[in-house]
């Protein structure tokens, strides 16, 4: 007994036993990045009236930033490339000379090639997974006695139990069917009381939620996915966090989010931004206005909170290894901050794909934000990608709309694409059909299976990033967000229904299932449909036509949305179709004759690949 006291005693004569724990964010850092300036948050109760000290060659603690709350620091440290080696070293935290507190903080060495890793393009197909919906692979995280809510999966708007486990154990099946990225929504910490599931509540920017796994995991399940020729493509918040994150119990200052003193709500306005005519109010209520009231608005005009994001950005990406950002709700942060990130992304990673999400279907206002757009009030954007809304809302309407003269139909999809002149690069848009905010695609278009076939040729053969929805290719359902987010049949032990292995299926479901597979791994072998041009035909007879072209090779496409076969004459696409007069009929295999008109069925597509 009286060893361990003297133990005791001399951990805290040492300084090395102390009253509470630090949190440090980011918790770790590399070396070699292209910006040597790390700024860390520390948090301990009274840790500003400390003095903080370090001692590691090439690193130097250059400034100290204390906030109206004592229970922050900020610490802006230089790390010397050229000096700093991987490895460990204690910051101290002293008052009267003495030692109160210690971080021992780490850098880390990068992988090979880090900052040239590949990102997705054209050449991939995303795959859109809600993870606590897709499949449970352990269901011994299902409740976590720290966090606030359990699963309940009877209710549409709470927890179903999926997690990390359920995508990794199932990464085959999205390999099989073709794809080659994978999206999901956040799965970082939602410890909110209630409607946690779909991860933008985030109360931890740094930590995975418990009930979806570890940071280890998601590492882990990044690494197997590279192994199998899938990127990760991490969605990012920047706009808000969750109601329940932990500083918002104890914010380092009134300006770390939007009115903190007296809530007001965004207006969503997405137009505000370019918008000549905007009165000031209704431009900083878009980006300073709360979502609702559980997600405050944070405030990126402060540089601690821009810097914070920042870097959590950049840690993610050399920690999991990702392939690829999404960003929600693009237009409401502050667009100064947005530009400012979207640069510093691209100087550490050139290749990094970002796409944001601006939901509105007019495509001035999306391609305001593109990289390479000349703005007319001089905004400069360095965001590569948009999520394609108004093709979208363009393709439902083409195929349930009725074709009147001059008007109607897939006039509305025509039209739409000639808008790409707006655009400093069409080609990288993701397109899509359905995604995980609005109906599923087989609501959309009234239960049709054969407009559904319509739609998904479009989304996977025009220009652009084709990205589906996991169980779109099941035919799933969903009108409200919980039966959008529906959960995926087999990811549960019990399942009647598995889509992984096709038990129970419906025959339909079995039909849609093989087509879109047989559609997504033949978009992989024919680069043209990446790097090709496309050329489209004004619509007739309710039929759309279009062929993607390069040096390499020629598909012609041909959606027929006539209640009876048509007969199209090859004719007027002779130009594009040059002297070839023969081709394969994709979907079938069969061989088609081009000197004469060919056959397209009712209310189905055509895709002929061109043989020179």
């Amino acid at each position: 007994m009286k060893t361990k006291l003297l133990i005791i005693l001399s951990f805290f004569l040492s300084g090395e036993m102390f009253a509470q724990q630090l949190r440090v964010e980011p918790a770790n850092w590399w070396v070699g990045m292209q910006a040597p300036q790390l700024q860390l948050l520390v948090y301990g109760k009274d840790i500003a009236a400390a003095t903080p000290q370090l001692n590691y060659p090439g690193v130097t603690l250059q400034r100290v930033i204390r906030v109206e709350n004592s229970n922050y620091l900020f610490l802006d440290l230089f790390i010397d490339n050229a000096r700093t080696a991987p490895g460990k070293f204690d910051i101290l935290f002293q008052k009267n000379n003495k030692t109160v507190n210690k971080y021992t903080y780490e850098l880390l060495q990068r992988q090979p090639n880090s900052s040239s890793r590949a990102s997705f393009t054209p050449a991939d197909i995303i795959y859109l997974i809600t993870p606590d919906r897709f499949a449970n692979g352990d269901t011994a995280n299902d409740r976590v006695a720290s966090l606030k809510e359990g699963i309940t999966r009877a209710d549409e708007n709470g927890r179903h139990g999926g997690d990390l486990k359920g995508v990794t154990d199932h990464l085959d099946y999205v390999h099989d069917m073709g794809f080659t990225a994978i999206w999901m929504t956040p799965a970082l910490q939602n410890d909110q009381p209630d409607y946690s599931y779909h991860g933008y509540s985030i109360t931890d920017f740094y930590n995975i939620d418990a009930r979806m796994g570890t940071n280890q995991q998601y590492k882990e399940l990044s690494e197997k996915a590279a192994r199998l020729g899938i990127k990760i493509v991490m969605d990012m918040v920047f706009n808000h966090c969750g109601s329940e994150h932990w500083w918002m119990k104890d914010l380092p200052s009134k300006d770390w989010i939007n009115y903190s003193d007296n809530i007001r709500y965004t207006n969503h306005r997405k137009t505000v931004t370019m918008d000549p005519h905007v009165a000031k109010n209704d431009s900083a209520l878009l980006s300073d206005g709360w979502f609702v009231k559980t997600m405050p608005d944070l405030n990126q005009k402060n540089p601690l909170m821009a810097n914070y994001l920042i870097q959590n950005s950049i840690w993610w990406i050399e920690y999991a290894g990702l392939g690829g950002i999404r960003v929600d709700t693009y237009p409401y942060p502050d667009m100064n901050f947005m530009a400012d990130w979207t640069k510093r992304i691209a100087v550490e990673y050139p290749n990094m794909n970002i796409v944001g999400e601006v939901w509105i279907d007019n495509p001035g206002i999306v391609a305001y934000w593109q990289r390479g757009k000349k703005n007319q009030n001089g905004y400069v954007s360095w965001l590569p990608s948009l999520m394609d809304f108004p093709v979208q809302s363009a393709l439902i309407r083409a195929l349930t709309g009725e074709e009147k003269y001059n008007a109607g139909g897939f006039l509305y999809l025509y039209d739409m694409l000639a808008n790409d002149f707006q655009y400093a690069n069409a080609d990288n848009l993701v397109v899509f059909a359905d995604n995980h905010d609005i109906r599923r695609l087989y609501n959309q278009l009234g239960k049709d299976e054969d407009l559904v076939k319509l739609a998904l040729t479009f989304v996977l053969t025009s220009r652009g990033i084709p990205q589906l929805m996991y169980g779109t290719e099941l035919n799933m359902e969903g009108q409200t967000d919980g039966q959008i987010r529906s959960d995926f049949p087999g990811g549960w032990p019990g399942d009647a229904v598995n889509a992984f292995t096709g038990k129970g299926l419906l025959p339909a479901q079995q039909s849609m299932q093989a087509f879109v597979k047989k559609l997504v791994r033949w978009r992989q072998g024919h680069p043209v449909l990446s790097t090709g041009k496309l050329v489209h035909y004004r619509p007739l007879k309710e039929a759309y036509v279009y062929i993607r072209y390069n040096e390499k090779g020629r598909v012609l496409v041909v959606l027929n949305k006539n209640k009876t076969d048509l007969s199209l004459d090859l004719a007027p696409y002779r130009a594009e179709l040059g002297a070839a007069r023969q081709g394969v009929d994709v979907l079938t295999g069969n061989s088609i004759s081009l000197d004469q008109p060919v056959i397209v069925p009712a209310r189905s597509p055509l895709i002929i690949e061109i043989m020179n």
